[in-house]
């Protein structure tokens, strides 16, 4: 749909991640539409056991999947998200968790993500998977 250049950074610094994006300390890392990267520390993003909150790992998979969508969609188009889940399998502590988002299936209406999350060891905590619809944006 988009044509793109190989790392599509300038994208998300040119749009911003949003308000929670920056609320919770992502850090886009490498941007593209085959490949998207973003770190998030643990500190501040915990539940009240100290371990990162299961809700966290989602915002960090739906940032980086819905701007990947985003960015395939293309000029004059919106992708929003419609469906998401989460299988959190560790629990990271401290440090950071780095999410990388792949797509499943890019189409002219819908694109499918998958968010791999680790910790600092590399260890997977969570997997996220979005889908995302692809609509004109509204005018005005």
């Amino acid at each position: 749909m988009t044509e793109t250049t190989p790392n599509d950074l300038d994208y998300v610094l040119q749009r911003g991640g949003g308000a929670l994006a920056a609320k919770m300390g992502i850090e886009f890392i490498e941007f593209s539409v085959d490949r998207a990267v973003a770190t998030m520390p643990v500190e501040g993003n915990t539940q009240p056991a100290m371990l990162m909150h299961g809700g966290a790992y989602v915002v960090l998979g739906e940032s980086l999947g819905s701007m990947s969508a985003n960015l395939w969609a293309g000029t004059g188009k919106l992708a929003v998200g419609i469906d998401i889940n989460a299988t959190h399998t560790r629990s990271a502590t401290s440090g950071i968790v780095t999410g990388v988002c792949t797509p499943i299936h890019l189409g002219r209406s819908m694109t499918v993500h998958e968010i791999a999350v680790s910790d600092d060891q590399g260890r997977r905590c969570s997997t996220i998977r979005i889908t995302n619809l692809i609509k004109d944006l509204p005018a005005g």
